[in-house]
């Protein structure tokens, strides 16, 4: 994810050489950036405006106690990781503090972002951390810390509901007589395609659902099943709770 932003970032114009990268085993494609500096000391990196922490959250005492050296008072200090609380992220790495959850889109300009800031992040920093997070799709703020944890679980977590949706529509077509390649290109092109309807469309979700079905026909079948009393509405409700629980256990 912190590639994917990185890269948004300089494709809008970023400067090579105001970019810092912190990574232990840097992956190719960040090696392959022109320009920026990839591991230097605190010393040789001087002051840093802004610090972007994009590090798995379990890695993230060992990995903050490092970044600690790069961020002053004065630092904007934002987070990508799920489950970390901002009190958190200020004790081990400092700054002012402001907490995001991106998604997987966001590598081809189509994620959105939630965000929150601290107490102490000025209007400006706030200003420069959602130029930054837009880079990469849409952008929300919120109020309430609080709401992150479902956040993470709605959207942070999302894309892999609906890659998971694609690859058991696919299975299903199997098992209804289709060939493996012929279900899984349906498969992959009726969600691609659907969900670009949704982004375009200004009806709501409902009412493109219910503009597919006819009264008695195929489709209305097969939503009988998917909306029945074990169906995706509990199975759904089920499964962003355990996200949002997991969420809440990584702050622990």
């Amino acid at each position: 994810m912190g590639g994917a932003m990185l890269t948004g970032w300089l494709a809008q114009g970023l400067d090579p050489k105001r970019v810092v990268v912190i990574e232990p085993h840097p992956s190719d494609e960040i090696k392959a950036l022109q320009g920026i500096r990839l591991n230097p000391t605190p010393k040789d990196a001087g002051e840093v405006d802004t610090l972007v922490v994009a590090v798995k959250p379990q890695s993230f005492r060992e990995a903050g106690a490092a970044l600690k050296a790069f961020a002053g008072s004065s630092t904007l200090v934002v987070s990508i990781m799920a489950g970390i609380p901002i009190a958190a992220l200020y004790a081990v790495v400092g700054g002012s503090v402001v907490r995001a959850m991106p998604n997987t889109p966001a590598a081809i300009g189509r994620g959105i972002t939630v965000a929150v800031a601290a107490k102490k992040v000025s209007a400006t920093q706030r200003g420069i951390a959602d130029a930054l997070l837009r880079a990469t799709g849409s952008v929300e703020w919120v109020d309430k810390e609080s709401l992150m944890d479902a956040v993470t679980a709605v959207s942070g977590s999302g894309p892999a509901y609906v890659f998971l949706l694609a690859e058991e529509l696919a299975r299903a077509g199997v098992a209804a007589g289709l060939p493996e390649q012929l279900a899984t290109r349906l498969a992959r092109e009726t969600v691609a395609g659907s969900g670009e309807l949704l982004h375009r469309s200004e009806l709501s979700s409902a009412t493109l659902r219910q503009n597919v079905t006819s009264p008695g026909g195929t489709t209305a079948a097969a939503l009988e099943v998917l909306m029945g009393s074990d169906g995706l509405e509990k199975l759904m409700t089920r499964a962003v709770a355990a996200a949002t629980q997991r969420s809440k256990d990584l702050a622990k």
